[in-house]
């Protein structure tokens, strides 16, 4: 398959956003893993509808205007992993999850490191939360974009410290 592809510059660094023809794929970091998403061949088209739509949500997202998202998506992923990235999509701004409580929510606590792992190649970072998800102690865990960059995004989005809250630098 072929995917559009489109880069914006945001706040956390510039993103690179992709699209199928069914919807967004991905939303790629500048220093992301080549293998940590299904998404290979793209061409560059920024005029492409969907990567537009993105772009505008996500840049109202960034001014604090909007707190969720209705662009449609198409991510490329096991049956497993798709599911861990829909109840991902049911995080509330501004709230967390841990690894566990979405096992839990699964139906299998002992799926709690393949819901990690799951959560490690969510192709739709920010969009599909997975910086919304801490480990069950409430530490910052692994982030495609890197700690810092979830920590900011947890603070934008108003995460305090606190119960199942991380030591955010701030």
């Amino acid at each position: 398959m072929e995917y559009a592809y489109k880069e914006v510059d945001s706040p956390v660094g510039k993103l690179r956003i992709v699209a199928s023809s069914e919807g967004l794929a991905a939303i790629l970091w500048e220093n992301d893993k080549p293998n940590r998403t299904r998404v290979r061949k793209y061409v560059e088209e920024p005029q492409h509808p969907v990567l537009l739509e993105t772009e505008r949500q996500l840049e109202e997202y960034f001014a604090g205007k909007r707190r969720t998202f209705s662009v449609t998506l198409d991510p490329d992923g096991t049956a497993f992993q798709k599911e861990v990235w829909r109840i991902l999509s049911t995080i509330p701004y501004g709230e967390t999850r841990t690894y566990l409580d979405i096992a839990r929510q699964m139906g299998n606590i002992k799926a709690v490191r393949a819901v990690g792992a799951a959560n490690g190649r969510n192709p739709i970072s920010i969009i599909v939360p997975c910086h919304r998800v801490l480990g069950t102690s409430g530490e910052l865990t692994g982030f495609a974009g890197g700690i810092e960059t979830k920590a900011a995004l947890l603070a934008m989005e108003g995460v305090k410290r606190g119960t199942k809250q991380a030591e955010l630098p701030w």
